[in-house]
């Protein structure tokens, strides 16, 4: 009787299928892999250009970045990624990624905008949990509460004032749900004293390689 035994055999041509399947597999990720990430680098872009628009600068924004650890000024202990902005090589805007901690159902996510003066730009949430119907309205698909920072800055309102109306503050309450615009308001002054303390730093040092 010529050639192997059958269970040799067959165990020769599942191992050549898997081995194709695994060297298709590869060509496909090799493939797929650029788009995938250039999408990606363009949606990150999308996201950022809503809080900081894109005439501010024209350095690689994305790649000019860095990570920035400051929990008493940015909500909490993790990482958060800060967007330089050079026009001309000079530094010319900023986004920061804070967290506000004390949000009604859990952190909000935030993304701040402002110029190097320290003036706001735009405020944006990445994500958030808050009730649907009230204090979702921090969502600019749902209202257009969010643009009430814009031109803002660490002294325009005074301190005092930097809070929801019925604290005494310039920024508008939710019906039945003063603890979110709360939170966001309090972020986002905390996250304009952390630039106002840390502008120099913030632009000089060196940026810091993406994962992708």
């Amino acid at each position: 009787m010529n050639g192997l035994p059958q269970p040799i055999d067959s165990g020769i041509r599942l191992g050549l299928v898997a081995a194709l399947a695994v060297a298709a597999l590869a060509a496909v990720f090799n493939l797929t892999r650029g788009p995938i990430a250039e999408q990606e680098r363009q949606a990150e872009l999308a996201s950022l250009n809503a809080a900081l628009p894109a005439d501010l600068y024209d350095n690689d924004i994305l790649a000019d970045s860095i990570e920035v650890v400051a929990p008493e000024f940015l909500g909490n202990a993790q990482p958060h990624k800060v967007y330089r902005g050079r026009k001309n090589g000079e530094p010319s805007a900023l986004a920061i990624r804070a967290t506000a901690p004390d949000g009604y159902n859990g952190p909000i996510e935030l993304l701040i905008g402002l110029r190097a003066n320290g003036e706001l730009t735009g405020v944006r949430v990445i994500s958030h949990r808050e009730t649907p119907g009230i204090g979702d309205k921090i969502d600019l698909r749902v209202t257009d509460w969010l643009l009430s920072f814009d031109g803002r800055s660490l002294g325009d309102p005074p301190a005092e004032r930097w809070t929801v109306a019925p604290d005494g503050g310039a920024f508008e309450a939710f019906s039945g749900a003063t603890i979110t615009p709360r939170a966001v308001v309090k972020q986002v002054r905390r996250t304009l004293e952390y630039y106002s303390e840390n502008r120099e730093s913030l632009f000089a040092r060196p940026a810091e390689p993406s994962d992708g």
